[in-house]
């Protein structure tokens, strides 16, 4: 079991089963979300994921058609991701983790959006926007890694 949480501790999450992939996304929306070069995100099967306490102090966002973004009412810090067309995952932030995931993330996408004032300096692939669902494998590796 993975345990998670927000800033303040109101709202507590458990992960039971496997997870991913991960990834770090640059895109100009997970900046101004988390306040960082980059969002670490990692994808987590809905049906893995519960709610250990606190669900009554989220609330959300919808920062793009079909996305919508949950976050703490208290503290606000940012938790889950929701996808109207994928309900089945959901996008998780890493940094919101109490324990570790033991998998990282495998690629950077929406490199084309970064911040100007920000290197990536990894050997990890990167993508200008998102890659086609095909290239990632259901471990989170790419092909050729």
């Amino acid at each position: 079991m993975i345990t998670g949480s927000c800033l303040c501790g109101g709202v507590r999450y458990a992960i039971e089963g496997e997870i991913g992939p991960a990834l770090n996304c640059h895109c100009s929306m997970c900046r101004k979300a988390t306040g960082a070069a980059f969002r670490s995100r990692v994808a987590v099967p809905r049906k893995n994921f519960r709610w250990l306490k606190g669900e009554e102090l989220l609330t959300g966002y919808v920062s793009s058609p079909g996305t919508t973004r949950t976050f703490c009412k208290v503290c606000g810090s940012t938790l889950v991701s929701l996808f109207d067309d994928n309900p089945a995952t959901l996008g998780l932030e890493m940094g919101t983790l109490d324990d570790d995931p033991a998998i990282r993330p495998a690629f950077h996408v929406f490199a084309g959006w970064k911040a100007p004032w920000f290197e990536i300096t990894d050997q990890l692939p990167q993508f200008a926007t998102f890659p086609p669902r095909m290239v990632v494998r259901p471990d989170g590796s790419l092909p050729d890694s």
